[in-house]
């Protein structure tokens, strides 16, 4: 079994579906000849031809609107956004038609689209590229929205949404594309989707986090081990919908929760998820939730993106805190 990066799992799972799926079709810029900015795509056109992986202008609005016809006529197209920063243009395509197709026709048309996109900073470039717009994604109804945070977990979720109906928008987080090795069998099997994902069980407090945060967050954790403080770390996956029962779950067991994400802090996903527990687990908390955020700025250039995305200290420090509360 091949121990493989988070962006050879892409291609693994990419692979897999060209190669069992005769409707998958992938486009994008760059994605055939140059096999992707961060090569997620290298060699598949290679191997399965022109047809079913195809270079796009440079056009987001395009890549979109192609991939809803291709959709509606049957196929299951797999685009790629180069940047998450770069998806504004689409978003024209994406909220008004691909989000609204299965409820404008009643349900005579749904859209088997996936739409990948490098998500969230630490790879020193500039802002349009370090991007993370979830909570602009998971307000619209119609999209489901998945995140990955390991080889493993996406290869299993890639899977599962290209085998969907309906639009997914898939974040890849970008500097988790190389930071690691798993063992990923090529099985071709899915994992459920709408789950959050126990990374680590604990009875202090419940930390949730998604993406490329939950490796600063499992460092955090096992820092505080030490302090006999036992973080229980779920992974979100599911951005929409959330699975809300499972974190409740966790709460009610723990008394305390902290919320990590990479994005700007204001109107952020933890925001909902805060007020989703306040509503419903208000009872169980011992102490305030925490959110523990980027800032309600522009992501800063190069050196200073690393005092934007939450560290470990700083991760450790807020869950301290909500601890001792």
């Amino acid at each position: 079994m091949a121990k493989l990066t988070l962006v050879e799992a892409i291609n693994q799972a990419l692979n897999w579906s060209l190669t069992h799926d005769p409707d998958v079709v992938l486009l994008g810029e760059d994605i055939g000849v140059n096999g992707g900015v961060f090569r997620a795509t290298a060699g598949l056109q290679q191997r399965h031809g022109k047809l079913r992986v195809q270079d796009t202008p440079l056009a987001e609005g395009l890549i979109a609107g192609m991939s809803i016809g291709m959709a509606a006529q049957g196929l299951k197209p797999v685009a790629e956004i180069q940047f998450m920063g770069f998806i504004y243009p689409a978003l024209d395509q994406i909220c008004n038609h691909m989000a609204r197709m299965r409820n404008r026709t009643r349900g005579r048309i749904t859209l088997p689209i996936v739409m990948r996109m490098p998500h969230g900073g630490g790879i020193h470039a500039p802002e349009h590229h370090s991007e993370s717009l979830e909570a602009l994604l998971c307000h619209h109804a119609g999209l489901r929205v998945l995140c990955p945070s390991s080889p493993a977990q996406a290869y299993g979720l890639l899977l599962a949404a290209i085998r969907d109906p309906d639009p997914v928008m898939f974040l890849e987080p970008t500097r988790l594309y190389r930071l690691a090795r798993q063992e990923v069998p090529d099985d071709g099997v899915a994992l459920p989707l709408d789950q959050c994902h126990l990374l680590r069980a604990g009875d202090d407090v419940t930390v949730v986090s998604w993406g490329a945060i939950t490796h600063e967050v499992l460092l955090a954790a096992e820092q505080l081990a030490a302090e006999q403080i036992q973080c229980e770390v779920l992974d979100l996956a599911s951005l929409s919908p959330i699975d809300h029962n499972s974190i409740l779950d966790s709460v009610a067991r723990t008394g305390r929760l902290v919320i990590v994400h990479e994005a700007a802090r204001n109107c952020g996903l933890g925001a909902e998820i805060a007020a989703t527990v306040a509503e419903r687990g208000l009872y169980s908390l011992h102490a305030p939730i925490c959110r523990i955020t980027g800032y309600d700025t522009v992501m800063p250039y190069f050196r200073l993106e690393h005092d934007y995305i939450p560290g470990v200290a700083r991760i450790a420090d807020g869950i301290r805190s909500t601890v001792r509360a």
